[in-house]
């Protein structure tokens, strides 16, 4: 995996592209997961969020070069 990602001519990390992406799936992983009111049996709904964007965001630093995109 390169650094960094030229989009429309401007360099950017590739750590932050990938937060991006993570940042929208774990939105969506907690909509999920507020919608079958799995929320209740924890007890730090802020901490269980902050885990799941991390844990995704390390599954697309894992997963994205396996795939064979070289961002």
């Amino acid at each position: 995996m390169t650094g960094e990602v030229s989009l429309g001519g401007v360099f950017v990390p590739t750590l932050l592209v990938l937060a991006l992406a993570a940042m929208a799936l774990s939105f969506l992983l907690t909509r999920l997961i507020g919608m079958f009111g799995l929320y209740r049996f924890v007890a730090y709904r802020a901490l269980v969020d902050l885990s799941l964007f991390v844990l995704t965001l390390g599954l697309l630093a894992w997963i994205v070069p396996l795939l064979g995109y070289h961002l």
